[in-house]
């Protein structure tokens, strides 16, 4: 969490989006700091933090990819995420499922890191998103507010319309920290295993690793 997050989300919401609604957070485990103390002095109805781990800030057990099953479509009028989708391997399914959750004229509020970011794996890292992707990934909703944070962040306010139609995303590619360029999925194949272990190393110390693991591959 960055003073941009909390920034952000101090501008953009306000008892219009909050008082007697229902919030959803999703990622919620407070590891240094959370939103949530700024959301409820507008008085929700139901104040509910989602996390794949139990600990401060995290009611509820439950992976972002189980949101629909665990609390069903349209039951949230605000639901906010901060600095989680980077660490999503299955991105899609996660906004898939928050938009689903989200009430038609509820709304979306996500914070998540850009290019530029440098890889901090809790416990992993995937992605970078730059606000031409969050603006196409959203097309489906009325963006209010599109912001680059000064961090290397992306910032996003959106509001489900009424006549909400998903839009269709699975061939829309986005830049992978571990992969160094754009791509649709990540690989599940030994050089992209042992990528993810080593991006936690000194900076100095991956090109090395990585030029290994490639030069071992071609050699095959």
């Amino acid at each position: 969490m960055t003073g941009d997050c909390i920034l952000f989300a101090a501008i953009n919401l306000g008892s219009q989006e909050i008082y007697g609604k229902r919030v959803l957070e999703v990622g919620s485990y407070n590891v240094n700091g959370s939103i949530r103390p700024l959301i409820e002095k507008y008085n929700p109805k139901e104040y509910i933090g989602v996390d794949i781990s139990e600990g401060p800030g995290v009611d509820i057990k439950c992976d972002v990819t189980s949101l629909i099953s665990r609390f069903g479509e349209n039951s949230f009028e605000l639901v906010v995420s901060t600095e989680l989708l980077e660490h999503v391997r299955e991105w899609r399914q996660a906004i898939h499922n928050m938009k689903t959750v989200c009430k038609p004229g509820g709304t979306i509020l996500i914070t998540t890191c850009s290019i530029g970011f440098a890889y901090h794996g809790f416990p992993y890292d995937y992605w970078r998103y730059e606000l031409k992707d969050m603006e196409y990934i959203f097309g489906d909703f009325k963006i209010e507010n599109l912001e680059k944070a000064n961090y290397k962040g992306a910032f996003i306010k959106c509001v489900k319309p009424d006549n909400f139609i998903e839009k269709d995303i699975a061939n829309f590619d986005l830049y992978s920290i571990i992969r160094g360029r754009r791509i649709i999925e990540i690989p599940d194949d030994i050089s992209c295993r042992w990528k993810v272990k080593i991006m936690g190393l000194r900076e100095d110390l991956r090109y090395y690793f990585h030029k290994v693991i490639d030069l071992l591959l071609l050699s095959k």
